[in-house]
């Protein structure tokens, strides 16, 4: 069997469907920021465990989680409250966590973004995550969108995970990217990351997640940022053929560059 580890704040809305979606599995583990809603009394009612933290940023949270919670099995399924695994990928990981040779360390999978009942097929910039791990092999890094590193061979899984990251609204989510953009802007000011990307690198490199460094790298000292998003999106992307939920994707993602690039700027002016 797999153990399940579900990151919570305010959850109430998303939360039992999560619930609901890994219920095959007798060891759920929330490690939650300490709601104000329901979220707590919700996972307790299923039978999950519950552990609190504080959150300080995402890739320290995340790590803690992984360090100090006592899974009942080798594998654990990495799950955000507003993600589920369709089925056919839930099989498949139980199928495969008996199976696995032990040089594997984690395993990849394809993730589907849904905006009004769309999903988002071309417009999706990030569609690969590793989600199942051997959590004492696994680490994550970058204090704001985390990537995970595993110390190990990853190999792919067939099936997808489903994302809803509007089910709370359009409002919820640009206030949670109003967030995100701050923490965004403050590494950027900060230089931290990457110092000399290789363009090379962000076009070749096998590993996903490494050309995802490099070209964010890359990407934060073009000029125009916004507008090259959104054209990248767009028509590169083919956002365009998702309809009208595609344009309204990358228009938002190219708020959301545009918040980093006022916010960056603000802090190289000596600004809050």
């Amino acid at each position: 069997m797999i153990s399940i580890l579900i990151l919570t704040r305010n959850e109430q809305r998303d939360l039992p469907d999560c619930l609901a979606s890994v219920a095959w599995s007798d060891d759920v583990h929330i490690f939650d920021s300490f709601s104000t809603d329901s979220t707590v009394a919700i996972a307790e009612a299923a039978g999950a465990h519950v552990s609190q933290r504080v959150f300080d940023d995402y890739a320290t949270h995340r790590n803690a989680a992984l360090a100090t919670l006592s899974f009942k099995y080798p594998w654990v399924f990495l799950l955000d409250a507003d993600e589920r695994p369709t089925s056919e990928l839930s099989r498949e990981m139980q199928q495969i966590a008996l199976a696995a040779p032990g040089e594997i360390s984690g395993f990849r999978l394809r993730r589907r973004d849904f905006l009004f009942g769309t999903w988002l097929k071309h417009a999706q910039i990030s569609p690969f995550y590793i989600r199942l791990v051997r959590p004492e092999r696994s680490r994550y890094t970058r204090a704001i969108n985390e990537v995970i590193e595993v110390d190990g061979v990853v190999a792919d899984l067939s099936h997808p995970l489903d994302h809803y990251p509007f089910s709370k609204g359009i409002a919820h989510w640009v206030a949670k990217h109003n967030l995100y953009s701050t923490m965004e802007a403050e590494l950027i000011h900060r230089q931290q990351g990457l110092q000399n990307p290789s363009l090379k690198t962000a076009l070749r490199d096998p590993d996903f997640h490494t050309r995802r460094l490099h070209q964010k790298a890359i990407f934060y000292r073009l000029p125009g940022r916004p507008l090259i998003k959104w054209l990248y999106m767009v028509f590169l992307r083919g956002a365009i053929l998702d309809g009208a939920a595609g344009l309204t994707y990358a228009t938002l993602q190219s708020i959301y560059e545009y918040f980093i690039v006022l916010k960056t700027k603000e802090l190289q002016r000596g600004g809050a």
